[in-house]
C-alpha cells in the first residue's frame, strides 16, 4: 500500500510535468498571464489558487513549475545514477589499483563542499536555466552512491555464484551485466529515487538564494518570489502550494524507497508476516 501511495504520487507529478502547458493553455491561463483585476486575490472561482502580488495566477505558475523541478529531477537522478554505478560497481569489482583509484575520486567528492561548488558553478555559467542546474547537481552528487554500490559489489564478487562464473570463464562485462547489476537493481532505485528529490531541494535552494534563469519558473522560484512579499502580507495561498508539492514528492520517495527495503531484507518482511500473524490470532 505504502509503494503504491508513493507511486501513485510520481506518477501525478509527472503526468502533471508532461502535460503542463496544454494543461495551462486549456484553462486559459499562463505562469506570465497578469490579471490586473484580481492582484493579491485568495482563492477563489476565477483562480483556484490565487494570484500573486503581480497578477499571475499561482496555480498555472505551479503547473510551469512541476516540469521544471521534475526535469532538474530526473536529469540529475540520471546523471548521478550512471556515475555512481560506473565508479563504484568498477571499483568494487575489479579492486585492486582501479579500486584504490576511484575510490580517491569519491572521497575527494564526498568531501567538496557540493553547496558552495554549486553556486559558484551556477553563478559563472551564463544559462542557469533547468538542465544546467541538473547537470552541475548530477555532478557533484553521486559520490555517496557510488561508495555504497562498492560496498555492495565487494559483496557479491564474493559469492558462490561469481566464484562459479569465474570458473567456467565467463567474461567480466557478461559478469557484471547478468549477475552483479540485477541484484544491485534495488539500491539503484532507491538512489535514483534520493537523487532526484536531492535535486529538487538543491534547486530550490539555489533559487531560493537567486541562483536561477529570470525566465524559469520552478517550484523554487516560486518559494523565493513569495517570500519577499508573500510572508509579509500573509499571502498563504502562494507560499504553501510549492512546499506542499516539494513535501508530498519527499514522502512519495520515501515511501517507495520503504517498499524497496522490504523487498531487498526478507528480515523486514519476516518481521512484518510475525506481526499480522499476531494481531490476527
Amino acid at each position: 500500500m505504502k509503494v503504491r501511495i508513493g507511486i501513485g504520487i510520481i506518477v501525478f507529478f509527472s503526468v502533471i510535468a508532461i502535460i503542463g502547458p496544454w494543461l495551462n493553455d486549456l484553462m486559459g491561463i499562463g505562469p506570465w498571464k497578469i490579471d490586473y483585476n484580481a492582484i493579491s486575490e485568495p482563492p477563489g472561482a476565477g483562480h483556484l489558487l490565487g494570484t500573486t502580488s503581480q497578477g499571475t495566477d499561482v496555480l498555472a505558475q505551479m503547473i510551469a513549475g512541476t516540469r521544471n523541478s521534475m526535469v532538474v529531477g530526473s536529469v540529475a537522478g540520471v546523471i548521478g545514477v550512471i556515475l555512481a554505478v560506473v565508479v563504484g560497481v568498477t571499483a568494487g569489482f575489479f579492486g585492486g589499483k582501479v579500486d584504490a583509484v576511484l575510490s580517491f575520486v569519491t572521497n575527494m567528492f564526498l568531501v567538496l563542499p557540493v553547496l558552495p561548488l554549486t553556486l559558484i558553478v551556477a553563478g559563472y555559467v551564463q544559462d542557469t536555466g533547468p538542465v544546467t542546474i541538473a547537470l552541475i547537481i548530477g555532478l557533484f552528487g553521486w559520490a555517496a552512491g557510488a561508495r555504497t554500490l562498492r560496498a555492495q559489489t565487494l559483496s557479491l564478487r564474493g559469492r558462490d555464484f561469481i566464484m562459479a562464473m569465474r570458473m567456467i570463464g565467463e567474461s567480466k562485462p557478461r559478469m557484471i551485466f547478468v549477475e552483479v547489476l540485477p541484484h544491485l537493481a534495488g539500491w539503484i532505485s532507491a538512489m535514483f529515487l534520493h537523487l532526484v528529490l536531492a535535486a529538487i531541494l538543491a534547486e530550490a535552494g539555489l533559487a531560493f538564494l537567486g541562483v536561477s534563469s529570470a525566465d524559469t519558473i520552478s517550484w523554487g522560484t516560486v518559494i523565493d518570489q513569495a517570500r519577499q512579499v508573500a510572508l509579509l502580507n500573509g499571502m498563504w495561498w502562494w507560499f504553501v502550494p510549492p512546499g506542499l508539492c516539494i513535501a508530498l514528492l519527499g514522502t512519495a520517495t520515501g515511501l517507495v524507497n520503504f517498499g524497496i527495503d522490504e523487498v531487498m531484507n526478507p528480515r523486514l518482511r519476516t518481521a512484518d508476516i510475525k506481526a499480522m500473524r499476531k494481531a490476527l490470532a
